[in-house]
């Protein structure tokens, strides 16, 4: 998402009143097979039916057995999920540290599930569970930020230096950790993990405002997103689309 004021507010504040121990999904799964798992998962809650001793055994012989189709896996993660039985989730706690690689996204989902709903039955907490793109760790989620260079022309060296260092200063004050700081000619790219009730916009407008103290080469407009990380032909297009707004801009 671009970077708005309204936008980062709203998100802020769906956060703010909420009482809860939230469930963050470490992993990056794509948003698409999230959702179709969601599905998949609430279809075989509907079903309701109750897993034996024999068909456990059958599941976990299953997931060993390296001849079972993908679909089958995926009805076998799924259905351990929501048997809410701790040793349904000792089994997708095992496969996970090695899972399938066609259906590695799949067992992440599942062992999440498992585990909200175990906690949800040992606990009077309320227990909240968020996804995102790009995952996250313990209350924390990961976003992708993109900010521009100021001018459409590469940054110097000094630049770079002051960018690397306010970053890594002012980061860890609002307990945020960065992942990965890289530069483009134009442009750096930020990955970092912020808990999720802190204020991400006003964090960022503070280091960029930091880092423009020493000649306002960062733009004020960022793009932010929690679904997946930019790749160069967005990137390509979001600095063709700044490059063209300027040059309107000057005529």
């Amino acid at each position: 998402m671009r970077e708005k004021g309204d936008i980062f507010e709203r998100f802020r504040n769906s956060f703010a009143s909420m009482q809860g121990h939230f469930h963050i999904l470490e992993q990056r799964v794509p948003v698409e097979v999230q959702m179709e798992y969601f599905k998949y998962s609430e279809q075989l809650r509907k079903d309701g039916f109750p897993m034996t001793d024999s068909e456990y055994e059958v599941y976990i012989d299953n997931l060993a057995d390296r001849e079972t189709t993908t679909e089958r896996k995926k009805y076998v993660l799924s259905s351990l999920a929501t048997s809410n039985e701790v040793r349904a989730y000792r089994a997708l706690q095992k496969y996970v540290e090695n899972p399938d690689p066609d259906v590695t996204d799949w067992a992440y989902m599942a062992l999440m599930e498992s585990r909200i709903f175990l906690e949800s039955e040992m606990s009077d907490e309320k227990q909240i569970y968020i996804s995102t793109g790009l995952g996250g760790k313990g209350e924390k989620l990961r976003f992708f930020v993109l900010m521009l260079a100021t001018e459409n022309k590469p940054f110097e060296l000094y630049q770079r230096q002051v960018v690397e260092r306010e970053f890594a200063y002012y980061m860890p004050k609002s307990d945020c950790e960065i992942e990965r700081l890289t530069f483009g000619e134009q442009y750096v790219e930020l990955v970092f993990l912020i808990p999720v009730r802190a204020d991400l916009k006003a964090i960022l407008d503070n280091i960029i405002g930091e880092c423009n103290q020493y000649g306002n080469f960062i733009a004020n407009t960022f793009t932010v997103t929690n679904v997946k990380e930019l790749d160069a032909g967005e990137i390509a297009e979001i600095l063709e689309k700044k490059y063209e707004d300027d040059s309107k801009t000057s005529d």
